[in-house]
């Protein structure tokens, strides 16, 4: 598959969850990258869908604008929109998507739909630049895969997770230790004053290259209700260690799988990407890992880690060189699978 260099404006949508944002991409180089978060979903503890959905109909028209203005391109100047087609929640995308190929109408220009898990591997294209064939460990709140990519548009998932994402095992054990949500970014930070040898949580044993993580949410859960029985303090006692301790059960199961993946390939390209690459403690070690394995390694910038459109517009134009256009009839996928 050749890839040639075309000149083009990619305006691009992403809205697979809670976060609204547009970017808009010129020849592979990112001119703008807006993100509006939602505050709504805090005092849930969790992402609620309708609310999610009602919140990104407020904020796209004007975080589209504020993209356009920030890269200095006008609507007529854009070559094709972008948009995320899942995975994610069915109300969010459909916001997404139908503005999409509402604005593309208007346009009279082609639409480009992308693979939200796709999008989070070209990141690393942004501004790195991995050799084909790579391995991507993307993590996120959703998803948990080891990734072989051939090529921009070619790519071969080589285990994945059976039940919960990693993710998923940050949020939901820190609300168990009564962290506000979202709470792996609270567990990241008060892990780094902790000490992970003080608590033991056993890895869930599962075959190859796949994951599971719900075991061990279930075994943090047993043990800190057996340890409060005993001491009602016991968690505030020691918030600190047992966020590390969590923290570092998570990150072992991930690298282990991740060396085992490099063995099983041969590849030593090794790529992380998906929101819970913005872990300090997950991007250190991979780093020292890959240093200590003479892996070539790569991660993309914090703001192209976490659910962003400039992902969707990288992605959107490599797929825009290869002539990779959908109808607009298309609908959105709450389950888009690589």
């Amino acid at each position: 598959m050749i890839f040639a260099t075309v000149s083009a404006v990619i305006l691009a949508i992403e809205s697979s969850c809670d976060d609204t944002s547009a970017a808009v991409c010129k020849d592979a180089k990112i001119l703008a990258n807006v993100v509006a978060g939602q505050q709504v979903h805090e005092q849930w503890g969790g992402v609620v869908p309708e609310l999610a959905s009602r919140a990104h109909q407020q904020n796209i028209v004007p975080v589209v604008n504020a993209a356009l203005k920030k890269a200095g391109i006008a609507a007529h100047e854009v070559n094709a929109v972008a948009f995320t087609r899942g995975p994610g929640l069915m109300g969010s995308l459909l916001v997404g998507v139908s503005f999409a190929k509402a604005f593309a109408s208007a346009l009279q220009v082609p639409i480009i739909e992308v693979n939200h898990m796709q999008a989070h591997i070209l990141a690393h294209f942004i501004d790195n630049r991995p050799s084909f064939p790579f391995l991507c460990l993307t993590v996120s709140g959703g998803h948990t895969q080891l990734v072989l990519v051939k090529n921009f548009l070619e790519m071969e998932v080589l285990g994945e997770t059976l039940d919960d994402a990693a993710g998923e095992a940050f949020d939901k054990t820190a609300k168990l230790l009564g962290l506000p949500y979202p709470g792996g970014p609270l567990m990241d930070k008060y892990a780094k004053d902790g000490n992970p040898e003080n608590f033991f949580f056993p890895e869930p044993q599962v075959a190859e290259l796949d994951f599971s993580f719900s075991g061990l949410k279930t075994s943090v859960l047993y043990f800190l209700q057996a340890e409060v029985k005993k001491n009602p303090a016991f968690i505030q006692e020691n918030l600190y260690d047992l966020c590390a301790a969590i923290q570092k059960t998570i990150v072992d199961i991930l690298l282990k799988k991740l060396q085992k993946a490099v063995a099983k390939t041969g590849v030593n390209e090794v790529a992380l990407a998906g929101g819970v690459s913005a872990n300090s403690e997950l991007r250190r070690r991979f780093e020292l890992l890959g240093k200590d394995k003479g892996w070539k390694t790569y991660i993309p910038k914090f703001e192209y880690c976490t659910d962003n459109a400039a992902m969707i517009a990288i992605t959107g134009y490599y797929k825009y060189l290869n002539s990779d256009f959908a109808s607009q009839d298309i609908e959105p996928l709450a389950r888009y699978y690589l």
